[in-house]
C-alpha cells in the first residue's frame, strides 16, 4: 500500500473528501492532488495531517534487539 493509499482510506474512514484534507492542512485540493498522484507525501506532511484530523501518526524501525527509531506527532 503507497502513502497515497493510506491517505485516501484514511479519508473513506473519517468520511472527509481529499479536498477537506487538504484545505484542514492549508493546501489547495489541485495541489494535494498532484501530490497524491505523484506520490509525494512526505512524512511531516503525514504528521501534519494527523494533527488536523486530532489521530495519531506513528512509523518506525524495529531493530532485532527489540529498540526501535519512531517518529511520531504524539512525542513519543
Amino acid at each position: 500500500m503507497t502513502t497515497s493509499d493510506m491517505i485516501r482510506e484514511l479519508c473513506e474512514k473519517m468520511n472527509i473528501s481529499i479536498s477537506e484534507l487538504a484545505r484542514r492542512i492549508g493546501q489547495t485540493p489541485q495541489n494535494f492532488n498532484k501530490k497524491l498522484q505523484r506520490g509525494t507525501v512526505s512524512v511531516e506532511e503525514m504528521i501534519i495531517i494527523a494533527d488536523a484530523l486530532g489521530i495519531t501518526f506513528e512509523q518506525r524501525f524495529v531493530i532485532e534487539n527489540g529498540s526501535f527509531i519512531q517518529i511520531s506527532n504524539k512525542g513519543n
